[in-house]
């Protein structure tokens, strides 16, 4: 008989001797005996599975159950990836932010965001600060500004309404457009004057199909006259874009929140490729400015557009992270149910195994014809899991979206079904082979005398 060599692929063995077994006539014929044999195994796993229907379904159930999940979790988390990414580019995608913040604690800590809200009130951030920002080579130029809340009407109409006090310039730099009438200008802001822009959104509720341009609103105690509407924008966060209404900073500052700082700045970089040294460089401006010696003491945070990115695909790695754990331990749970029940299927029919034994039966035939009962419950609760997740994928993004205005987009990868059947199939093979092999390792005689 003649050996392959050693140093040839043990593959290249393997296809020398199909070969071989296909040109003697033998290769069909063992097809046709593997065929046969798995045909047998697959008929005695499924009447044994008929005869114990409720807890054949239960079983799948629990498989169907964990892989619905990983799919949907799967999903979920490149819809929260990509929907957090959108609101992010609502304000565009090539800015440096300032933002004021409360000394000796980090800006997205809760320390932070309490003190804020509690009323702790930063009143350094300035204009001249955005004016010294604006000298940095790297920036082309910047809008500033402060937000409110205050209740808008017209006529009858009334709306607790988002005020954003902006720059006249802020129509250049963000990447919003005017659908009706115009923007406020430069010369406006100086003035003074009691000019709004409104978002699509608050000229649909205040105004319905009538045309708002130099129509009279009343925002708080001043009355507005509206010069323009913004195109639709969609959401930031989880307040609308559309539902805010723009006013001349200094507008706002002087007649409605009676301060002269602002909340933040934005500036928008020539190369966006430098914004991190860019943002570096603009620390450093700001503590000069506001003497400031010690980082623990900044009283304001730099962020370019990139870092905030950045810092969404690590919080959103870390949620997928999370909730894919969570997935797996419903398969697990899944795995385990498998487990029991081929368990509980070895002990019921220790008779049937040592039957069989004693007729001829290898360890190979009791070993597959349990690794069978557990594949096609795998097989099954695959099917329906893939099934569920997908439909309730689709119903989770279309909820979002037509029911709570989210862009939460509806994702099926053939990657994602192909992982969810490639783990359906693992869980049934190591939960059914423990008891597959228990079953196969019987003694005939033992089991016989069980009956």
């Amino acid at each position: 008989m003649r050996i392959c060599q050693p140093l040839l692929p043990f593959l290249f063995c393997e296809l020398r001797r199909t070969e071989k077994l296909w040109r003697a006539g033998k290769f069909n014929k063992n097809l046709r005996i593997m065929f046969k044999t798995f045909k047998k195994n697959f008929n005695l796993a499924s009447e044994a599975l008929w005869r114990h229907k409720l807890r054949a379904v239960l079983t799948v159930l629990g498989v169907t159950v964990g892989i619905a999940v990983v799919i949907v979790v799967l999903s979920a988390g490149q819809a929260i990836k990509d929907f957090i990414t959108g609101q992010m580019t609502v304000f565009g995608t090539d800015w440096i932010e300032v933002e004021i913040k409360v000394p000796s604690t980090a800006h997205t800590s809760i320390e932070n965001v309490g003190g804020l809200a509690q009323g702790i009130s930063i009143t350094t951030l300035k204009i001249s600060d955005a004016e010294e920002i604006k000298k940095h080579p790297n920036i082309r130029d910047y809008y500033a500004g402060n937000v409110a809340q205050e209740v808008a009407s017209y006529k009858e109409k009334n709306k607790i309404t988002m005020l954003f006090g902006v720059s006249a310039s802020f129509i250049d730099i963000d990447p919003g457009e005017i659908m009706q009438g115009r923007f406020y200008t430069e010369a406006e802001e100086k003035g003074l004057a009691k000019v709004a822009v409104l978002g699509s959104g608050i000229k649909e509720t205040l105004f319905g199909d009538e045309d708002p341009i130099n129509k009279s609103i009343r925002i708080g105690r001043q009355n507005f006259r509206v010069v323009g509407v913004m195109a639709e924008k969609g959401s930031a966060g989880f307040f609308s874009m559309d539902d805010v209404i723009f006013l001349p900073n200094v507008t706002m500052q002087k007649l409605i929140l009676g301060i002269d700082h602002l909340t933040f700045i934005f500036a928008q970089p020539y190369d966006n490729s430098l914004a991190r040294q860019t943002a570096e460089d603009i620390t450093l401006i700001m503590r000069e400015s506001h003497d400031i010696t010690d980082p623990t003491k900044d009283d304001f945070i730099v962020m370019s557009s990139q870092e905030a990115l950045e810092l969404l695909d690590t919080v959103t790695g870390v949620i997928t992270i999370l909730l894919f754990a969570i997935a797996l331990i419903s398969l697990l749970v899944g795995g385990i149910g498998i487990m029991n029940v081929m368990y509980v299927s070895v002990s019921e029919r220790t008779f049937e195994i040592g039957l069989r034994k004693a007729l001829g039966a290898k360890y190979s035939d009791i070993l597959n014809q349990f690794l069978t009962e557990a594949i096609i419950i795998t097989i099954w609760g695959g099917v329906l899991g893939i099934a569920l997740g997908v439909s309730l994928s689709f119903l989770i993004s279309y909820v979002a979206i037509n029911y709570y205005g989210f862009n939460w987009q509806f994702y099926l990868s053939l990657t994602y079904i192909a992982l969810a059947a490639g783990m359906s199939i693992a869980a049934g093979l190591i939960a059914g082979l423990y008891p597959a092999r228990q079953a196969a390792s019987l003694d005939p005689m033992v089991a016989l005398r069980k009956e």
